[in-house]
């Protein structure tokens, strides 16, 4: 129980110096500190992150960045699609599962490097969209979304993928939104990452309410991480303020490349 409690409270420090896409850091956590299977740690995964999520949510939604349209198409659209990630993960041997699982996190890990790396590029990221249009465009007037059905589209689109893998992977997804509303949106980066946040919540719980009906969720396990997860995110939020953010970007991925080739080694 002790060590449960420990992982959790590391997945939650993660989370709060990190953000959101700490989370994927907590099935390997749980694949080599627990013992589990990717199949089991996947829901227990979904569960700690989802709650990190609906707290910086509840945030964004305070503070009038959550575009609560959009998160609602988008998390409609994964809710849908989650059972069926569940569904492929309890019937996939664990070896490919971890594989894939291994390569997502590298995945991640190089994007994190990389933006860690490039430093602030807003007037470019603005001028990028300005030339792209992007399909879904804010109404400065109104300060809203303007619908269209190519904009609807690709956010929906955007929650399938999400929807799939959180399933599959027990990962709440932010390695997709982030991407997906930077590319379809011209929305700001707070905006951009308080939908998400709000987004990977819903998701995230659609997982678990889908895990603790097929009785695939270990409570035992999960109720214990899920509270070592919200007492660490409290004490990293206090230190966040005080650590260097490239630098804490750049050591997530770092760990991230570490836990996915020994996920990958363990695996074949």
């Amino acid at each position: 129980m002790t060590v449960i409690v420990l992982l959790g409270f590391t997945v939650g420090i993660i989370l709060a110096l990190t953000g959101a896409g700490g989370g994927i850091l907590a099935v390997p956590l749980l694949v080599f500190g627990a013992g589990l299977s990717m199949a089991q740690a996947g829901p227990i995964g979904l569960l700690a992150v989802g709650l990190a999520a609906a707290l910086g949510a509840v945030m964004g939604l305070k503070n009038g960045t959550v575009r609560y349209k959009a998160a609602m198409l988008i998390a409609g659209a994964g809710i849908i699609c989650s059972p069926f990630g569940l569904w492929l993960a309890q019937r996939s041997p664990n070896r490919p599962l971890a594989i894939l699982f291994s390569l997502v996190l590298l995945y991640v890990s190089l994007r994190v490097y990389l933006r860690a790396t490039a430093g602030p590029a807003d007037t470019a990221d603005t001028a990028g969209k300005a030339q792209r249009m992007p399909p879904c465009q804010l109404d400065a007037r109104r300060g809203k979304l303007h619908w269209t059905a190519p904009c609807a589209r690709a956010l929906a689109l955007a929650g399938v993928l999400a929807g799939v893998l959180s399933g599959l992977l027990g990962v709440g997804g932010g390695f997709v939104m982030v991407p997906a509303l930077q590319r379809y949106t011209d929305l700001t980066m707070q905006s951009i990452v308080a939908t998400s946040l709000a987004v990977i919540a819903l998701v995230s719980l659609a997982g678990v309410v889908a895990s603790t009906a097929s009785g695939h969720l270990q409570w035992a396990i999960a109720l214990p991480f899920a509270l070592g997860s919200l007492a660490g995110m409290t004490g990293g939020r206090m230190l966040a303020s005080r650590l260097p953010a490239q630098q804490l970007q750049k050591t997530f991925a770092i760990v991230s490349t570490v836990a996915a080739l020994a996920l990958f080694i363990k695996a074949i």
